[in-house]
Parts: structure tokens; C-alpha cells; sequence
């Protein structure tokens, strides 16, 4: 489990494809990875990923299952490429963001960059069919940060978000132009909600 507050950021330094294995070797900043053994859980861009073996001090590897590849902007990784990290959620430790997974469900694609004064207001385009999961005022997940959506109009397929000049500073999004694939997992607690409502209105109308 993570809570979507981004810790700092990681550089990809290698991918190797071993038959239907990606192989990502990340570096990572001085002392972040301080205590962790291979095995353990940490999110890139919001993916939950695997420690696979630890290549000195500040690095790691990490497996990818085409599965990943498949959900993730993964597929488009390669040597230089910056990520958002996170560590593992430990029992006691203060949520500053909201729970999430780190299983992402959709890649969306930055439509707009619109900086306002010191901030920066983003434009995102995704699927439709997951529009159904967010809401003006709501949580989302994007490249592992917690967000609070500003927009989202379900006609167009798209979203906003704003973002204050600490996150662009801590995060890749300081980075970001327009075409760029984000890594999205929407608020799980929002999705419930919508598909339970939404079967018991199937139900009620397959009863009449």
C-alpha cells in the first residue's frame, strides 16, 4: 500500500529484455532506499513494483511481466527516463495523500500544460469508459502522486488537475509536456461506490 506522496525521483539506467521480462535497473537518490531488501514493494510512477536485486547502494532492479507493459507507460521506458517513487506505507506513519494500491488501471495522455502564475493547470485525456470513476473535487492517482481532480468532462474524455509549485518540484509532473503518457489508478473507495449503484440500478430494472 502507498499513499501517493511522492518521496522523490528515480532515474531508469538500464532496460534489458529477457524473452517476456523487462528488466528495469533504477537509480535511486542517496539514502532512499536505506533498509530495503530485495523482495520489498515500491511504487514507480504508481506501478507496485518488485525489489528483484540490488546493484550497490543506490540501485534496483525490478521486473516487468507483460501484463505491466500492457497497463503501464512502461512500454515506452527506456535509459534516462525519470520516475516518481514511493516506499511502502509502514503501520503508524502519517497518510498525507489517500490509500492506494499501486495497481495501475488505464495510461492517460497529457492534452494541455497551462501554467497560471507559479502553478500549472494539466489537461488529461483517457478512456471513457473510466470517466465514470472521477469526480470534481475527488481523488486520483497520477504517475503515483495523490491529486485532487478540478475538472472532468465525461463528454470529452478528459481531466484536470492543479498543481502548486511543491509537487512540480517534487515529481517528474515539473517535467511534463503535452503527448506524455501517465500511469492512472482511480480512488477505489469512488469505484465501489459507482459499480455497486450501478448493478443495483441494473437490478431494479431487470425486476420490473
Amino acid at each position: 500500500m502507498f499513499t501517493g506522496i511522492v518521496q522523490g525521483i528515480a532515474t531508469v539506467k538500464k532496460v534489458e529484455q529477457r524473452a517476456d521480462i523487462v528488466t528495469l535497473t533504477v537509480s535511486f537518490p542517496e539514502g532512499a532506499l536505506d533498509g530495503i531488501v530485495q523482495g520489498a514493494s515500491v511504487s514507480l510512477d504508481g506501478c507496485c513494483l518488485t525489489v528483484t536485486s540490488l546493484p550497490g547502494p543506490n540501485g534496483a532492479t525490478f521486473d516487468l511481466v507483460p501484463e505491466t507493459l500492457a497497463r503501464t507507460g512502461f512500454r515506452a521506458a527506456a535509459a534516462g527516463t525519470s520516475l516518481n517513487f514511493e516506499r511502502s506505507l509502514r503501520f503508524g506513519e502519517e497518510v498525507g495523500g489517500h490509500i492506494l494500491s499501486g495497481h495501475v488501471d488505464f495510461v492517460a495522455e497529457v492534452a494541455s500544460v497551462e501554467p497560471i502564475g507559479h502553478s500549472r493547470v494539466l489537461t488529461f485525456r483517457c478512456p471513457h469508459e473510466w470517466t465514470r470513476y472521477l469526480f470534481t473535487k475527488g481523488y486520483v492517482a497520477l504517475n503515483g502522486t495523490s491529486l485532487t481532480l478540478t475538472g472532468v468532462d465525461r463528454e470529452r474524455g478528459e481531466f484536470t488537475v492543479s498543481l502548486i509549485p511543491e509537487t512540480l518540484s517534487k515529481t517528474t509532473f515539473g517535467a511534463v509536456s503535452p503527448g506524455a503518457p501517465v500511469n492512472v489508478e482511480v480512488d477505489r473507495s469512488t469505484q465501489a461506490i459507482v459499480e455497486t449503484v450501478e448493478r443495483v440500478m441494473r437490478d431494479m430494472g431487470a425486476r420490473r
